[in-house]
């Protein structure tokens, strides 16, 4: 079988470390906040070239928390993408905001700057982009329209660790830039566990008091917050994949020129805009004949997903909105065409010419 990604490879090759690692904590007996999740915020801040990052125990509580501590809250109005996880409009409800979705670019599958301001209201208070499958997000036009309407920015970069535009990591451009350590994701963890990173010192505060149940210690509470901590080991096994993963997005990023260049020219394959850096957490090709070609992947033992079936804004957990087909339709087609094949840093190339040969005969 030729799985979407092959984590029992990966930790063969790094199990010596991890065991290390986890031996050092298990002997410190430190398995909450210490200092393997510091060295992880640290390192972590550092590569993206911000002050602050905080260890959370998820993606999905990282956008959470983000726009808890940027002040969003009930009859607010978040600016986001229908095509993406489940987790981005998630995010949204908890704080009692509500998700207001924009269509996607044809090309990238991205939030499209060039349809949000028909949506900001006077209720609206901040933009969520996704840089979904890895590329990169446009930035530079989300940030100019959040500045002239004076609107927060959380960026989505679950997919999208070590992506770049002109040089600048993708977590860095808004007021708050989310990670999530799933152990699918680029950098992932054993487990589930995630990121928020900052500018703003008091911000970063505020994020690191509810995630530890609203205090700044010594059992006082000032204000209701949540148990949301990076774990120790997780941050353990973080630290040594982190070492990896420039390695791991290059090698990604090998294959996806691979199946770029022997993929049929009848499928529509993932596009990198110039001065942008795809880290390609999915290769996500797109076809009329999807389901087809799924098929016969299926019948000759190769993995493949598709992400995602149904748009956000089609969802039965979110009807109440009132959204119907026909809303979003570049996003909705998206996810009629949208097909995702392995990719990751141990696919042998074979397997790459493999699945593209297959393609091709489909």
């Amino acid at each position: 079988m030729i799985p979407m990604i092959d984590l029992k490879k990966q930790f063969s090759e790094i199990k010596g470390e991890v065991f290390e690692v986890l031996t050092e904590i298990l002997e410190s007996t430190q398995y909450i906040l210490g200092p393997k999740v510091l060295e992880l915020e640290q390192k972590i801040a550092q590569y993206h070239g911000v002050s602050e990052a905080i260890g959370v125990a998820s993606g999905t509580d990282a956008l959470h928390l983000a726009a808890e501590a940027l002040g969003i809250g009930e009859g607010d109005e978040v600016i986001t993408t229908p095509f993406t996880f489940f987790a981005t409009a998630e995010a949204i409800f908890y704080t009692g905001a509500t998700p207001v979705f924009v269509d996607v670019e044809p090309d990238t599958m991205n939030l499209d700057p060039a349809k949000i301001e028909v949506k900001i209201t006077e209720r609206t208070k901040a933009i969520m982009p996704v840089h979904i499958f890895g590329h990169p997000a446009d930035m530079d036009m989300i940030g100019k329209i959040a500045k002239k309407h004076n609107l927060r920015i959380i960026e989505d970069c679950a997919q999208s660790f070590g992506a770049e535009i002109s040089g600048k990591k993708t977590g860095s451009f808004g007021d708050a830039g989310c990670f999530s350590f799933y152990p699918s994701k680029n950098l992932g963890a054993f487990g589930d566990g995630g990121m928020v990173l900052l500018q703003d010192h008091s911000v970063a505060d505020d994020i690191r008091q509810l995630r530890n149940h609203g205090s700044k210690g010594a059992y006082k509470h000032e204000k209701i917050g949540f148990n949301s901590r990076l774990d120790e080991m997780q941050a353990g096994i973080l630290l040594v994949k982190f070492r990896r993963i420039d390695e791991y997005n290059a090698k990604r990023r090998e294959r996806a020129a691979l199946y770029n260049e022997f993929l049929p020219d009848s499928v529509v394959r993932p596009v990198e805009r110039p001065g942008m850096k795809h880290v390609y957490h999915q290769y996500t090709l797109r076809s009329t004949k999807r389901d087809e070609i799924q098929k016969v992947l299926r019948e000759k033992n190769i993995s493949s997903v598709v992400y995602y079936p149904v748009p956000l804004h089609l969802q039965e957990a979110v009807s109440f909105l009132g959204y119907k087909k026909g809303d979003f339709p570049v996003a909705e087609e998206a996810s009629e065409k949208a097909l995702s094949l392995p990719i990751y840093p141990e696919l042998p190339e074979e397997a790459v010419k493999e699945i593209a040969a297959i393609i091709k005969n489909v």
